[in-house]
């Protein structure tokens, strides 16, 4: 599909929203105002914590007079197909109308969704979304002959084109890249049987998502003072949090009861997502589906093999970090539903939304003062919808890289530290997307999911370290630390973990090995064990994570969110130290966009993938707040 409303920036979105919601610590917006009355409406809102969406059209009638357009445009590609390969001149013609249809359709993409998420019940703006899709498939169709097109023109006659028309020139890195796949890419005939099969591909992920989001019926427990609650998923991540331990107990027990009790059939969902990878990278004559999904993003497997090797023979801080959590708790044993407790409850401060701008503005001050003049472009012009209102999509999100567009964020503020470093999180996703639109030509205006969440985490590790450097007490300081801590365990070891069980059931399915709901879950308490220490007892309900989490689904996702957290973490330590040269270096990585593959780009910024030291980085982060945490404790 050359339409650059790709499936990239859908997925980023989507998982964005999985990860917030799955991620320990951010619990959903119902939860948090649970009790607290009536949601605010929209027009009691001041106009400048909303979303100026006339941004984007004026008015929807330029959204329906766009729509029209590109209705009655489809059959212009008919033009093009069978003579790309005639002259530079018909290349660079199909090339720039692919381009006018792809900015149309990518700003309808933007108002429709938006408008969407803002109401749920909406069926207005359901409605444009759904006609912006169904205008999507019909224009990756009639789209679609161009790559295999492009790779049957000789190569040396490719070049000439790009040689002899200097419009031409710009495409040289698009060219590569359809290039480099060109073993892969199968003739125009299997290649339209293989988009057939596209809503075969997602049958387990829909089913597992059916089952998981509206079919499972969690029993009933009682909660903190008694009351007989109904389990969900806000509530099970709310509940690992209670300083009541029988609570949490009962909770986690509970939520794990219908993942036990319809293992058999989790299992063959999940068999079934594996099997589906499988052929498909097989279609497209890779040897493995790590091999093909890293393709994808042209990632060396080394880079994966690394990873998952580093972090595994360096899990002692988090052993360590379980040990202490164990003696300060006074446990005799720690289980998983004790390892997101907070250690200093008495610690509890509330953030208004313009408080949590001043500190963002205050904490990224290291990213220099364009960084920050673009971030007050963003904060005072509407870029960002802040408040909970009814039928408002839950959790947040950075709408990515529109071409012609700035991005948008979607909050949910409820006064809450977390809201505080989600605003930073998603600002980052923000200026990443706002920099590559703004320095990038459209064919490479977006970037890599693989660097997606480096400029997010990133801005984490600035506010973690300027608020711990201006916590104004000792127990402040260490709910801080503790917060670190959290992070590093959440976003680098269990996604790691994740992504290390990810590789061995599939090595194993390309083995023809059996994968038994009860395999499955003696693979995961071991790597859980692992990881964790000697100082973890494994519940049995831990090892049916697999059949829990749905980034399992989505191919080799998860190892991005551990190296991405590695890699700003690096770069943090070098804008610290190295001062402006490393500041400089890093806004050309938030440029880049997809102009230049993302190791290399990360290389420029001075972040190696491919070395244990970038891995070991976070580690020994780990060790220093450790090391941190005991002597605050120490002292008296």
């Amino acid at each position: 599909m050359n339409i650059r409303l790709n499936r990239n920036k859908i997925m980023r979105k989507v998982l964005a929203l999985l990860f917030a919601s799955s991620l320990i610590g951010i619990t959903s917006s119902a939860d948090a105002q649970e009790g607290s009355g009536e949601l605010m409406k929209r027009k009691d809102i001041d106009p400048k914590y909303t979303w100026n969406l006339t941004d984007i059209y004026a008015s929807e009638d330029l959204w329906e007079a766009d729509f029209k357009w590109l209705e009655e445009n489809v059959s212009n590609y008919e033009k093009f197909e069978g003579k790309l390969g005639n002259s530079a001149e018909d290349m660079l013609a199909c090339l720039k109308f692919d381009e006018e249809v792809g900015i149309k359709l990518g700003t309808l993409h933007l108002y429709a969704s938006l408008s969407k998420d803002l109401d749920l019940a909406d069926e207005k703006y359901q409605g444009l979304y759904d006609r912006t899709m169904g205008l999507v498939a019909k224009l990756s169709a009639a789209s679609s002959f161009m790559t295999p097109e492009i790779l049957e023109i000789p190569e040396d006659k490719l070049w000439g084109f790009v040689e002899a028309k200097e419009e031409l020139k710009i495409y040289k890195h698009f060219f590569n890249e359809i290039l480099r796949t060109k073993e892969h890419i199968l003739s125009k005939e299997q290649e339209e049987l293989l988009a057939m099969a596209g809503p075969v591909n997602q049958v387990a992920y829909n089913i597992f998502s059916l089952f998981k989001n509206a079919d499972i019926q969690y029993p009933k427990v009682a909660d903190e003072t008694g009351k007989e609650i109904e389990i969900s998923d806000g509530r099970y991540y709310a509940a690992l949090y209670s300083n009541d331990r029988d609570y949490r107990e009962r909770v986690y027990r509970g939520y794990y009861q219908p993942f036990k009790d319809y293992k058999n059939t989790l299992g063959a969902m999940f068999n079934g997502n594996l099997k589906t990878i499988n052929f498909n990278a097989k279609a497209r004559k890779y040897k493995t589906d790590r091999a093909a999904a890293l393709d994808a993003n042209n990632i060396p497997l080394s880079v994966y093999d690394n990873l998952v090797k580093t972090a595994s023979e360096n899990a002692e801080p988090l052993h360590r970090w379980n040990a202490l959590k164990k003696k300060v708790l006074g446990y005799k044993e720690m289980h998983a539903y004790d390892t997101y407790v907070t250690l200093f409850p008495s610690v509890k401060k509330d953030y208004t939304y313009d408080a949590g701008v001043e500190i963002t503005l205050e904490a990224l001050k290291p990213l220099g003062e364009d960084y920050i003049k673009s971030l007050n472009l963003a904060f005072n012009n509407r870029w960002i919808d802040v408040y909970e209102t009814k039928g408002k999509r839950g959790g947040a999100y950075s709408s990515g890289t529109t071409y012609g567009m700035h991005p948008y964020v979607l909050l949910n503020w409820n006064d809450q530290l977390n809201d505080v470093f989600t605003l930073v999180h998603e600002m980052g996703h923000n200026m990443h997307s706002y920099y590559t639109g703004l320095n990038q030509p459209y064919p490479y205006a977006d970037y890599s999911i693989f660097v997606a969440e480096v400029a997010s985490t990133m801005n984490e590790a600035l506010l973690l370290d300027y608020m711990i450097e201006n916590a104004k007490s000792k127990e402040e300081k260490l709910a801080l630390i503790e917060k670190n801590l959290n992070n590093i365990t959440t976003t680098f070891y269990r996604q790691t973990r994740f992504a290390q069980f990810e590789q061995m059931v599939h090595e194993m399915n390309e083995k023809g090995e059996p994968l038994t709901p009860d395999k499955l879950c003696k693979m995961y308490g071991e790597l859980y064990q692992t990881y964790w220490g000697p100082d973890m007892v494994v519940d049995e309900e831990e090892t049916y994570t697999w059949a829990r989490i749905p980034h399992f689904y989505y191919d080799f996702y998860v190892y991005q969110y551990a190296t991405s957290f590695a890699a700003s973490q690096a770069l943090a330590a070098k804008i610290k130290e190295e001062g402006q040269s490393a500041i400089d270096r890093y806004l050309e990585f938030l440029k880049a966009g997809n102009s230049v593959y993302p190791i290399d780009i990360l290389k420029y910024a001075g972040v190696d993938m491919n070395s244990p030291e970038t891995i070991l980085a976070v580690t020994n982060k780990m060790t220093k707040l450790l090391d941190q945490m005991e002597e605050l404790l120490a002292e008296k």
